[in-house]
């Protein structure tokens, strides 16, 4: 999907249409521009830029707050049009998607793509435009859709024209290679993704120091790699804190508390338990404080969550003889979880009660989602103050279900 978070916002307000639009978590000073329409792109904005500095360059910006449901109400019935399509739909992201059709008999490509992009139009939004790439691999379908945004937005790479649009690009515009891998491979003798694409898989794995060199070979030549969405190996919440926020230490434990809830969230939903537990804040100086665990017993829910790290940095803070861990200089707050337990792998007197909270927990989730996340709270989470709100990433899709997909 192109420009897609303003897009949505585009579609959904038709008065910004056609005009310069910023999405922003925040819509303060110091605001990150997180996404841009196409008007703000052609007056050289880049989606990272700090709200101020980018208003100075376009002074017509019309900043709007980022609105994760409508995002994530838009992807769903977008994914619907897909599976009227093709059964085999797997979203990579909340703006992406894989349509395989290698099982598929007599199907013409370029006019399914055509009609897909037709059927967004006029079944989701006519203001939500995308491109289409065609060819043998997920990849290199990809980057078709990528080089296809100035073609109509709609390309197909083949084993007749691939040499040719490799011919075309520096390796930097490959996805997935960034400026210190262009620099190993140069250094190397590959100068160019052409060049890449002939390099033996054994030597490109000696220049990328991992498999990742045969997996390079073997996208480039049309065999598949990137299909599969991967399970989960950890999850993270994190959030940047900007100035005005990290002003309020109240915001600050709200917002420790806030990572701990949607950690828990994400847990009830895959029937998940932990067992390792990593916390990180990153202050104004560049300083850090990093602390990582091992538990015996698996936890899911927030509370404990919790209480560990908070037990945890009072005893590094008496040890230390330092002040609070959690304080105003504080820009960035990570919460991670990993190595992970399902509750069907349990010892059955762990399960038992853990079954009951898990169910308790679960059922909660489902009332908020659908009436309201203030609509059931726990004691933990009252406070006199505004409810931190809802973000969203580029990234994984993998807390939506099938359930999510047959909502329109």
């Amino acid at each position: 999907m192109n420009s897609y978070f303003a897009r949505c916002e585009q579609q959904a307000n038709y008065w910004l249409r056609g005009r310069p639009v910023g999405v922003c978590v925040y819509t303060g000073k110091y605001g990150c521009v997180i996404s841009l329409s196409t008007e703000a792109k052609e007056r050289g904005l880049k989606a990272g830029m700090r709200l101020n500095d980018a208003i100075v360059q376009c002074p017509e910006l019309i900043p709007v707050e980022s609105n994760p449901a409508r995002y994530r109400q838009y992807h769903t019935k977008i994914i619907n049009v897909m599976r009227e399509y093709c059964n085999d739909v797997v979203p990579k992201s909340i703006d992406e998607a894989i349509l395989n059709f290698s099982n598929y008999e007599n199907v013409d490509p370029m006019q399914m793509a055509i009609s897909i992009k037709r059927d967004i139009l006029s079944k989701v939004g006519d203001w939500l435009t995308c491109s289409v790439g065609i060819a043998p691999n997920a990849f290199l379908a990809k980057l078709a859709s990528v080089r296809g945004k100035k073609r109509d937005g709609l390309m197909m790479i083949t084993p007749q024209n691939i040499d040719a649009v490799l011919g075309e690009l520096k390796l930097g515009d490959l996805p997935g290679i960034g400026a210190n891998m262009s620099y190993r491979l140069e250094r190397a003798g590959v100068k160019t993704p052409l060049e890449m694409r002939y390099t033996p898989p054994e030597r490109l794995r000696s220049i990328f120091k991992s498999i990742d060199g045969v997996y390079w070979h073997y996208r480039l030549n049309f065999i598949e790699t990137n299909i599969v969405a991967h399970e989960y190996k950890g999850m993270q919440a994190m959030r940047q804190i900007s100035a005005e926020k990290r002003q309020h230490i109240n915001y600050i434990d709200q917002l420790f508390m806030t990572l701990c809830l949607t950690l828990e969230k994400r847990m009830v939903h895959h029937k998940f338990y932990c067992k390792s537990v990593g916390f990180t804040v990153r202050y104004t100086d560049d300083t850090r404080w990093d602390d990582a665990f091992t538990i015996s017993t698996p936890v899911q829910d927030a509370i404990s969550l919790m209480r560990m790290i908070r037990i945890r940095m009072a005893k590094f803070e008496e040890a230390a003889k330092c002040g609070p861990i959690l304080n105003t200089q504080i820009s960035q707050m990570r919460v991670a979880v990993t190595n992970f337990v399902n509750n069907g792998n349990m010892l059955y007197s762990l399960f038992e009660d853990m079954d009951k909270q898990e169910t308790a927990l679960k059922t909660m989730h489902q009332i908020k989602d659908k009436f309201g996340s203030d609509k059931l709270i726990r004691a933990v989470e009252m406070t006199d103050g505004k409810v931190i709100k809802d973000v969203i990433g580029f990234g994984s899709v993998k807390d939506l279900t099938d359930l999510d997909y047959k909502t329109t």
